[in-house]
């Protein structure tokens, strides 16, 4: 069954009617998530609104940022992935940037997570891993041990990275062989799941990106090797980054580089300022229990030039005395210094799991799924966030049109 005919069934049981046609190119298809999650919000005004959208047209949106593709239901920062994030109407898509043994910059979440997140330990390049697989066991008394191994992109070459498969980063731990390591369970999100995804260099991204008509946001991990490499410094690696861009006569207003290091932000700004002016500062002090926000701080990194600041989202809400959700104070001081934010990562887990961090600060509050969309809402109406990732961009690409905030994108 095609999404446009799910849908159509969606709003018959929530006694509405009709089905979205897309009529111009520029409209997408946002897949039926949002509408399902909606179904799980308790009854009010956020669930009416939301379903009441069901056979609007929709459109991409900046709002919408698309991490490391469509990951749950595509393999992650694969051509697939990024094609099916566009589809669903992500205006701004990541390319995680690290590089191979011979420098060229590609596109992976982690220097190292080649095993989990490609085919390469069932390759002959599974010899040129740091670590090879390790069957899950016990330890001397007698404690569970999980599989382990560690596939780097600095471990091989361009020619061995082009011969490997994409996969979703899901793995079993406790495999006793690579084969059982490897295996997917599926996401149910996507009918005919690719097997084999095709990876990409950060220019491949480029020009994808380009042609698929979104901006662009790539993010310079962290080396898992000393720096300089092979004569590569950090300031080195920071420049290539962004150079591929204006090789690529990319204009600087679509690309917003990430770090989580300020220093490679500072960089930007100082050498590259068109691009510095854009770039996303990934704040990773939330997960440092004795950080304390305050304005002071807030205005000390509008002053060196940092415009958009980019934390995790329990960073950005709490609940507050009348059990609702609200801004943090981190949250308010970023706005009074006039600090853009962005938050990360939307549908990373599942919301009302006690593991997912992303939601730990909410104590309580997310008692089903659905409300995962009532975080989102307070994230856009009450923090004013300017965008979001998330790992399956079509359910924000719904809320954005539907809430109206794609409008002034489309003037």
């Amino acid at each position: 069954m095609n999404a446009q005919c799910t849908r159509a069934l969606l709003i018959i049981l929530i006694a509405l009617s009709g089905c979205a046609v897309a009529t111009q190119e520029s409209q997408v298809d946002p897949t039926d998530r949002a509408l399902l999650l909606s179904t799980d919000l308790p009854f009010g005004p956020l669930q009416r609104q939301l379903q009441s959208c069901a056979d609007i047209p929709f459109y991409k949106t900046e709002f919408s940022i698309s991490h490391r593709g469509a990951p749950l239901g595509y393999p992650e920062h694969t051509r697939e992935g990024y094609e099916a994030a566009a589809a669903m109407g992500a205006g701004v898509i990541e390319c995680d940037v690290t590089f191979t043994k011979d420098l060229t910059l590609v596109c992976r979440h982690s220097q190292c997570d080649l095993h989990r997140t490609t085919n390469i330990l069932q390759t002959e390049h599974a010899n040129s891993c740091s670590e090879g697989f390790t069957a899950a066991g016990t330890d001397a008394a007698g404690n569970p041990v999980p599989a382990t191994a560690k596939c780097c992109t600095s471990d091989i070459t361009l020619s061995q990275y082009r011969d490997l498969c994409g996969r979703r980063d899901i793995v079993n731990s406790n495999a006793t062989d690579v084969n059982q390591y490897l295996t997917d369970p599926g996401s149910g999100l996507v009918e005919d799941p690719v097997s084999c995804g095709t990876l990409l260099t950060h220019d491949e991204s480029i020009n994808l990106f380009d042609r698929l008509g979104v901006s662009f946001t790539p993010e310079l991990k962290a080396p898992m090797v000393p720096m300089p490499y092979a004569g590569m410094s950090q300031q080195n690696y920071a420049s290539r980054l962004i150079e591929a861009y204006e090789v690529a006569d990319i204009a600087a207003e679509r690309v917003y580089p990430q770090s989580f290091d300020v220093n490679d932000i500072l960089y930007w700004i100082a050498e590259h300022p068109d691009f510095g002016a854009q770039a996303v500062f990934l704040d990773p002090r939330g997960r440092d229990r004795d950080f304390v926000a305050s304005l002071e701080d807030m205005q000390r990194l509008k002053k060196a030039g940092i415009n958009i600041i980019a934390p995790p989202l329990p960073m950005l809400l709490i609940v507050d005395d009348n059990d609702e959700l609200a801004p943090s104070p981190y949250a308010e001081f970023a706005q009074q210094a006039g600090l853009d934010i962005i938050t990360w990562t939307f549908e990373s887990g599942q919301a009302t799991s006690p593991d997912n961090w992303l939601y730990a600060n909410l104590p309580g509050y997310i008692q089903r799924e659905g409300q995962s969309l009532e975080v989102l809402h307070a994230l856009a109406e009450k923090v004013g966030i300017r965008g979001i990732f998330s790992d399956w961009p079509g359910t924000v690409t719904y809320y954005a049109n539907c809430m109206g905030l794609v409008a002034n994108e489309r003037k």
